[in-house]
């Protein structure tokens, strides 16, 4: 049975885009430790020019998530991908030679920061549509479930090894490294073919996003479970300011919270092969009863308890985060129109996502004026009852994992 979930491996064109994410991912992984450590280890280098780096970063992923989900729909996937992540690996290429030949103007690794991460932009809501089109519907879960594994082992790994990288090679070459498997990525891409449906007529792109947007707001179960998780980042933003704050309190300091860190991780490569085998007739009712496992962690650092205590919650809490996500995508896959999918997963994840920097903000504020335990206690509650509304709503308990059959007219 086991092998039978693997199965879908066999499929050449899943093949190719695994080992395509597997390699870029891992790449990904050891990128944001060889940047932190080169931003921070030149003449000038400061937490806040970093800060600069990683917000041009995000705000170039950001604005451009809707034109690539747009685009997604309107071009071949695969090609829109390829191109993207050939985007990602020049602006990476050329953040590694500036490093590495000691060079390195702030305002160009921040210009050229934010054109990595706009092609990241164009890359994510395409590789959201792009199973349907290789993968029959029996293997979707298994598909989606082993790339998740793959994002998840490869970050463990991926943080290991930049460690090892950027104390042997430096932090220009670990960043040239990167780059090297976005090209390497992208050849695997280009080997990739399918055959592509035809729009049923042309339209503007404008048309197009509006159109997205009706798909979007048209489905309750889909709009209500991305609110949802907006309050869940904007609350785990919250946890990863504080928990380092806490940490440093009660629980020994930097080693404990990095305990904890790879309590997630674990979880989250745990979750992975559940899901692998996870079979519901409903599956949203199964992911949304697992955001409940992400509210525990809140009231056992607000309560300071030990930090075993605190490692297991933050498993739990991967291994609810990967089936719910494993689930969604599938559900997303299953019941969108393939031509709409690549614009919904935009807006998901633009949605999903608002509120994360306001949590970034707001934390400092009000953990002054309330105190760190109010805080995480409010947040807790907050996010209890963002996990208990889907899991009321009908529209989500009753989504099948396979769609009715529609009516035959005699």
């Amino acid at each position: 049975m086991v092998l039978a979930d693997f199965s879908v491996l066999r499929l050449r064109s899943y093949r190719y885009l695994f080992l395509s994410q597997t390699i870029s991912l891992l790449g990904s992984a050891i990128a944001p430790v060889a940047l932190a450590f080169a931003v921070l280890d030149e003449r000038g280098g400061s937490a806040s020019a970093l800060g600069f780096v990683l917000a041009a970063r995000a705000l170039g992923q950001v604005v451009f998530l809707l034109l690539g989900g747009v685009l997604a729909d309107r071009l071949p996937r695969f090609r829109l991908m390829a191109g993207s992540n050939l985007l990602a690996g020049c602006a990476e290429g050329g953040i590694a030679v500036m490093f590495i030949a000691h060079a390195a103007p702030l305002s160009a690794v921040i210009a050229l920061a934010a054109v990595n991460g706009s092609a990241a932009g164009l890359f994510l809501p395409a590789s959201k549509g792009v199973i349907p089109q290789i993968v029959p519907a029996r293997q979707r879960q298994p598909a989606n479930a082993l790339m998740r594994l793959s994002r998840n082992s490869t970050a463990i790994i991926g943080s290991a090894v930049a460690g090892v990288l950027v104390a042997t090679i430096g932090s220009g070459w670990a960043l040239a490294l990167d780059a090297a498997t976005f090209a390497i990525a992208t050849v695997l891409i280009i080997g990739i073919r399918v055959e592509r449906a035809d729009r049923a007529a042309p339209s503007t792109m404008l048309a197009d996003l509006r159109e997205g947007w009706q798909e979007f707001r048209a489905r309750s179960w889909v709009w209500l479970l991305v609110v949802q998780f907006a309050f869940v980042n904007g609350c785990f933003a919250m946890i990863n300011v504080l928990g380092p704050v806490l940490a440093r309190q009660y629980m020994g300091g930097a080693p404990a919270w990095a305990a904890v860190l790879t309590a997630t991780a674990v979880g989250l490569v745990s979750g992975s092969l559940l899901a692998i085998r996870l079979r519901p007739r409903f599956p949203l009712r199964i992911a949304a009863a697992a955001t409940l496992g992400f509210v525990p962690p809140f009231f056992l650092l607000a309560f300071r308890a030990p930090l075993w205590l605190v490692a297991a919650s933050m498993f739990l809490n991967g291994v609810c985060g990967d089936i719910f996500q494993v689930l969604w995508d599938t559900s997303l896959q299953t019941h969108i129109p393939n031509e709409a999918l690549a614009r919904i997963s935009s807006y998901d994840m633009i949605g999903s996502f608002v509120l994360g920097p306001l949590g970034l903000v707001a934390v400092g504020p009000l953990s002054a004026a309330f105190g760190v335990t109010p805080t995480l206690i409010g947040a807790g509650a907050l996010l209890t009852l963002a996990t208990a509304v889907p899991w009321l709503t009908r529209t989500i308990r009753d989504l099948p994992a396979v769609p009715a059959p529609a009516a035959t007219v005699p």
